[in-house]
């Protein structure tokens, strides 16, 4: 039995109890959840719907726990249901019962975990979105590892997901780029204000090659404003040809690149503010126009269009927002690094200036990642051979690989500063958490070989009866994957998925090392045997499912 099928057992004794007029609840019947006690002793499973009710059917919690034992106990497949302290009722399953989820896992396969909360919603997700102005930092690598996690499993929870990069293309940071690019073609000093780093060099390089093998004049002897076109369209083509590339082989692929620039030649940014002038939200003040932000939250107002006549950066913001909803996305998710802070009032004011809701599952989300402090051997590692000052996301993949990396990035919150030990990722044993968990996947497979090998097969009996504790220990873990899930899409945390991976890999260590698979030399095959491959493999497809969600390879053998 499944902890959904588990939660739905509950939810229609319930239901029988009114219907049958046993009890009087006024009201829809709340969703019921079975959770794992904190000590097994209480049994497999515990509801706490008794105490969440107790008012509303006018009963003692405990009273109204008994009457959903009795019930809950007279199941096929419970062996008993009791209540303790004020109002919990524990739930333990029959060995046969507990099995069964085995078997319901293997045959799920890939399906196994899959929900349907987040169906029919579309989601934007933008995230990454740095300046194509040199590579990936460490920070993007972040970004883009949680991002791409996020994307898979919120489409594993039934939302269709657009995967966002936002081209910044308009601001003066590309011209300082392009201005970077011709004075290192031409030999001279980068601007103060530019870009240093050996890929500046690279890409003015390339720039003036593309060019001449093109059969255009040598950008480099081209008037100075000539010369600074050639060297921004063509630099940036060719760095954001990197980025895109670098985050390819990382495994993060987009679905959408947007230009900036977009917004202001279609003249969506004009259309955004001329919709805020009809809401009545904007007003004029000292030559310039501003949007009424602290009607909405915002802890002051904001300039869109500036005294000059040109649009504010903010006015951008407002036109991309339109743009997203109109392209279909009910909820728009930006994915901003630490120093974008100071957005969210700004951001979240805007969307409801516009008439929408903005907050956690609102139509704009806003989520804030921290800082990644790289370590080698306890020394801070702060030097990139292309970059100069930056670590890159080549500079990790180059020292740990990219499932490591992957990992590594998505395991912790991202509302928390992340130390990163390159030792301790790079190393192949169980105290590196990548490690630990394909590993166990790895020794599935490998458990799997050796039963065939023995003739232990599958399909020739299951028999979950035989069962014993240490399989209803493992069993219950792969159980609360469904769940792991769900609650890794409402919350926006993937790392909830990375520390539920490792309970399982310590599940299954622990199982590995105390039940066999295969018998003994002087043993027949038995069932208990063909019973504990369903086990192993059930094990198997939980971590293959969840190492998938976080784009992170299942390894058959390591």
């Amino acid at each position: 039995m499944t902890p959904e099928e588990l939660s739905r057992l509950v939810a229609d004794e319930l239901a029988s109890a009114v219907a049958d007029g046993t009890l009087t609840i006024e009201g829809e019947l709340p969703v019921v959840k079975v959770e794992r006690p904190r000590s097994r002793e209480h049994g497999d499973w515990a509801t706490n719907v008794a105490m969440q009710l107790a008012k509303r059917a006018g009963r003692n919690p405990r009273e109204l726990g008994e009457l959903l034992a009795a019930r809950i106990a007279a199941h096929d497949g419970v062996e008993e249901a009791e209540v303790a302290g004020p109002g919990f009722v524990n739930i333990r399953l029959s060995a046969a019962s507990v099995g069964e989820l085995a078997r319901a896992v293997v045959e799920a396969g890939g399906s196994y975990g899959r929900t349907e909360g987040g169906a029919g919603k579309t989601v934007n997700l933008e995230y990454v979105s740095a300046n194509p102005t040199g590579p990936l930092h460490i920070g993007g690598a972040r970004w883009a590892a949680v991002g791409d996690s996020l994307a898979r499993i919120l489409e594993f929870s039934g939302a269709k997901v657009v995967k966002e990069y936002y081209f910044n293309d308009h601001g003066n940071q590309i011209d300082r780029f392009a201005a970077s690019l011709l004075a290192r073609a031409r030999g001279e000093d980068v601007p103060e204000d530019g870009y240093g780093g050996q890929y500046v060099t690279e890409i003015a390089e390339r720039v003036v090659a593309d060019s001449i093998a093109d059969g255009e004049p040598d950008p480099r002897e081209l008037p100075d404003e000539q010369a600074h076109e050639a060297f921004r369209s063509r630099g940036v083509e060719l760095m954001f040809a990197e980025i895109k590339s670098s985050l390819h082989d990382f495994r993060s692929d987009f679905d959408v690149f947007f230009h900036e620039d977009s917004l202001h030649e279609s003249g969506a940014v004009s259309k955004a503010i001329e919709r805020l002038r009809k809401r009545g939200v904007v007003y004029e003040k000292e030559g310039a126009l501003w949007l009424r932000t602290t009607d909405f939250g915002d802890d002051k107002d904001r300039v869109i269009v500036k005294s000059d006549g040109e649009a504010a950066y903010f006015a951008g913001d407002l036109a991309y927002y339109l743009d997203k909803r109109a392209r279909g996305a009910d909820n728009c998710v930006y994915m901003l690094g630490a120093d974008h802070h100071g957005y969210i009032g700004r951001m979240y004011a805007m969307a409801r200036a516009y008439g929408d809701t903005a907050g956690p599952g609102e139509n704009m989300e806003i989520l804030i990642g921290q800082l990644v402090n790289l370590v080698r051997s306890g020394v801070p590692v702060r030097m990139s051979k292309r970059a100069g000052t930056v670590v890159t996301l080549e500079d990790l993949v180059d020292a740990v690989g990219v499932d490591a990396a992957r990992y590594s990035l998505v395991r912790a919150s991202v509302d928390t500063t992340l130390d990163l030990d390159l030792d301790l990722v790079a190393s192949r044993t169980n105290d590196n958490p990548v490690y630990y968990v394909q590993y166990a996947h790895a020794r599935t497979c490998s458990v799997a070989s050796n039963a065939a090998s023995h003739g232990v097969r599958r399909e020739d009996g299951f028999a979950p009866g035989l069962l014993d504790a240490i399989d209803s220990e493992l069993l219950g873990t792969l159980a609360r994957f469904p769940d792991v899930a769900a609650q890794s899409a409402i919350l926006r945390e993937p790392h909830r998925v990375a520390r539920y991976l490792e309970e399982v890999a310590a599940a299954y260590h622990t199982w590995y090392g105390k039940a066999r698979v295969t018998p003994r030399a002087e043993e027949e095959v038995a069932d208990l045997h063909r019973t504990r491959l369903w086990v192993n493999d059930a094990a198997g497809v939980v971590l293959a499912n969840g190492l998938g969600l976080l784009g992170v390879g299942a390894p058959e053998r390591m």
